[in-house]
């Protein structure tokens, strides 16, 4: 029996009482990962699935090394051995690194850059390892941003800013004020424009030699192959796992490095998943967690400087690889805690089974990522089987002499944005425990922001018994739009 730390990232804290580390005596990984299930059962359904393994979207690492390189679950435990859980959160080589990229073909002669352009990257220009040629590969490059939201928005300027001759832009949002926490590459102005469009006017005024390649469209199976192909480079700032998936496979099929980033709260990850020098996203993860475990930043909250920092992550690692210098982040998953200022790095090593990038790999084309992952496709109905309601018809109801019982299963830091009255608050996670609360009632309506986690609490009373229970489709920002435009929409 060995005394070992258990790590436990952010999105799991809620489980074990809000602790970062936990004490365990196990002799194996597998042993120590049970015994933390014991001391808190609400964490088991997040780590083994319905057959008692651990889920395929949960790595466990003792120390640096992943335990599915050893001896899985039985890799044997040292005293002060640190167990690291890593869930999937919806984030050039150098002396020792492996060999670049091919860079673009060099002009058979080319002169020095223009005198306004040598005055601009004068700073790249003194630095041995960029230099006049350096930024020549700058200028020839093609780099692809999926995504221009936390992590997108900070990686365009700084690429921008060095000089990256082509960037690609995909996205199809407007601007919300609620991204201007974070987002800085919008201002109070935009708002309600399309975000491709105020981020070609920031870009454009911050470097006028650089083109702007506008891909306003969701990126899918049917376009993405023909839009990664025309880049050399694809920085992954996207936030949801169909789309996460979507780049990493297409990126695999087409040879292209990703730059990946991934940010939840106060945690971020970075790396870069280069299938033909190293793993490949997929071999992290297999398979995504479902819908209902992992909240958006949407939901969840993020501190407004932590995709800044990873956005810049993003950029460094997309500038190295151009330049062919350093040690990329292939084999390597970044790990960065902004309330502890810490960064710690892991060791990933290609799965010899990966469906996709090993020499056994069986999925040889894009495939269908709202269904791989578990959530409807875009502009498809709410799951069948959650009654919903209507704000309009939620109106009404609550103005009858027998109205319906009103729950708001959001966090109680949302209630200070925005509150229904006469709602009674019960989070989501704590719905079992105030079960008696609502048994008397006649009708139940739940809410919570947008009708996600509500349509995830109505299935789960159903399930308890209860009959008349209903959620409100596009919870309480759909009730501010149509019926009470003073409630603020976050």
């Amino acid at each position: 029996m060995s005394n070992v730390t258990v790590r436990i990232p952010t999105p799991l804290r809620a489980f074990v009482s809000g602790q970062k580390d936990v004490p365990i005596i196990a002799p194996t990984a597998g042993e120590a990962i049970r015994a933390l299930c014991e001391l808190h059962p609400t964490l088991r359904r997040h780590l083994y699935g319905p057959d008692d393994t651990l889920r395929n979207f949960v790595s466990v690492f003792v120390n640096e090394d992943d335990i599915r390189n050893r001896e899985r679950e039985a890799t044997p435990l040292r005293d002060g051995d640190i167990v690291s859980i890593v869930p999937a959160i919806a984030g050039g080589s150098g002396g020792s690194g492996s060999p670049p990229p091919p860079s673009p073909p060099s002009p058979p002669k080319e002169e020095s850059l223009p005198p306004d352009e040598l005055r601009r990257y004068s700073r790249h220009l003194l630095l041995p390892e960029v230099g006049l040629s350096g930024q020549r590969k700058l200028r020839r490059a093609k780099v692809l941003i999926v995504g221009t939201g936390g992590l997108g928005a900070p990686a365009a300027l700084y690429l921008a800013a060095a000089g990256v001759g082509t960037i690609g832009l995909v996205d199809f949002d407007t601007v919300d004020a609620s991204n201007l926490q974070r987002q800085l590459l919008y201002s109070t102005a935009d708002v309600g424009r399309p975000k491709l469009a105020a981020a070609r006017d920031r870009l454009t005024g911050l470097n006028p030699g650089v083109k702007l390649v506008l891909h306003e469209q969701r990126l899918d199976s049917t376009n993405a192959l023909g839009i990664v192909r025309q880049y050399d480079v694809v920085l992954d700032g996207t936030d949801n796992f169909p789309t996460r998936y979507l780049v990493n496979d297409a990126c695999v099929l087409t040879g292209v490095p990703n730059v990946y980033g991934s940010i939840y709260r106060f945690e971020g990850q970075a790396s870069v998943f280069d299938a033909r020098r190293g793993p490949c996203y997929r071999c992290l993860y297999s398979e995504p967690p479902p819908p209902d475990l992992v909240p958006s930043c949407a939901e969840a909250g993020v501190l407004g400087v932590l995709p800044g920092v990873v956005g810049v992550l993003q950029a460094t690692e997309a500038i190295k690889l151009i330049l062919g210098i350093g040690e990329p982040l292939i084999g390597r998953l970044l790990l960065y805690d902004a309330l502890a200022l810490r960064f710690r790095e892991l060791k990933l090593r290609k799965n010899p089974e990966c469906v996709l990038c090993s020499p056994h790999a069986t999925q040889k084309e894009l495939i269908d990522y709202p269904a791989f992952c578990g959530v409807p496709a875009p502009g498809a109905a709410v799951e069948p089987g959650v009654p919903e309601i209507l704000p309009a018809e939620l109106k009404a109801a609550l103005a009858t002499d027998d109205p319906p019982l009103l729950v708001d299963v959001r966090e109680p830091e949302e209630l200070a944005i925005s509150h229904i009255e006469g709602a009674l608050p019960i989070p989501e996670g704590e719905i079992p425990d105030h079960v008696d609360e609502l048994t008397g009632a006649r009708a139940i309506v739940l809410f919570c922001r947008s009708g996600s986690r509500s349509a995830d609490a109505t299935r789960m009373l159903l399930d308890l018994g209860f009959s008349n229970v209903r959620s409100l489709k596009g919870g309480i920002n759909a009730w501010a739009h149509d019926v009470d435009p003073s409630i603020v929409v976050y």
